[in-house]
């Protein structure tokens, strides 16, 4: 099989697959390349409303395919950041579903998703310090914002591979699953998510990514939509809401 990203959509979740399994699902520079249009469409996509990350069979990605990196370190670098900032960017929910090995580039990717779902036994690590390699300040400041500057610099540092147990307790993933649990699990939030009203999640994402210059922009949307007043009736009258905002399209 050639390396490559797979994507299907089913059920308003759009699911993209690392699949790379001859080299533990690294990303080579095509599969850089490929993810940012990739995100493109499936956020103009008004059908999906999150999406998951993952990786085909046993493992999630470990890392750039290092190959790549004898045709200019710099050059693969960049690819990776702009992958990586383009899933941070996504305007919709996101969720990595993580098994095996999730290092280096595939740490970079795991950690611009919005949550984390982890299976018991997977490692992970950042591992530059390996290759004598600068790790990124975008990266390494969303690094910081998850784990904490102590846990950022013993990854950056030693390069090592830390456990769930360890990933969990210090913020890396969000929630550990048993072996065999994971995708049920992944299914299951990623269908509460996508029942819950895109207005919220939209915002929140915004304002916890640390972005200040919109609530105007916000406050208006949550005064011209109708989804709180459809919350508030569907509580009290005991029923699944049904939330209509949906993102304006870009002029």
């Amino acid at each position: 099989m050639e390396p490559q990203l797979s994507y299907r959509v089913t059920g308003h979740v759009a699911t993209v697959v690392i699949r790379n399994p001859a080299k533990r699902n690294a990303m080579t520079a095509a599969m850089w390349r490929a993810l940012p249009p990739l995100l493109d469409r499936l956020a103009a996509d008004p059908d999906v409303r999150a999406l998951v990350l993952t990786g085909e069979g046993g493992t999630f990605c470990a890392g750039a395919d290092i190959s790549s990196l004898r045709e200019g370190a710099q050059e693969a670098q960049g690819l990776a950041v702009a992958a990586e900032e383009a899933l941070a960017a996504f305007p919709k929910p996101t969720l990595a579903a993580v098994r095996g090995h999730c290092v280096g580039g595939g740490a970079q990717l795991a950690a611009a998703c919005d949550l984390r779902l982890a299976e018991e036994g997977t490692l992970f690590g950042v591992t530059p310090a390996r290759l004598g390699i600068v790790y990124p300040a975008s990266s390494t400041r969303r690094l910081v914002s998850l784990v904490g500057p102590a846990t950022a610099k013993y990854l950056l540092f030693s390069g090592e591979l830390i456990d769930t147990e360890r990933a969990l307790r210090t913020g890396l993933v969000d929630e550990v699953l048993p072996a065999g649990e994971l995708d049920k699990r992944v299914d299951g939030l990623a269908g509460v998510l996508v029942s819950r009203s895109r207005l919220t999640q939209a915002a929140a994402k915004e304002f916890a990514d640390g972005r200040t210059d919109r609530d105007a922009h916000w406050a208006e949307q949550a005064r011209a939509s109708a989804d709180t007043a459809e919350g508030v009736a569907a509580f009290l009258e005991r029923r699944a809401p049904r939330f209509t905002w949906s993102a304006p399209v870009p002029e």
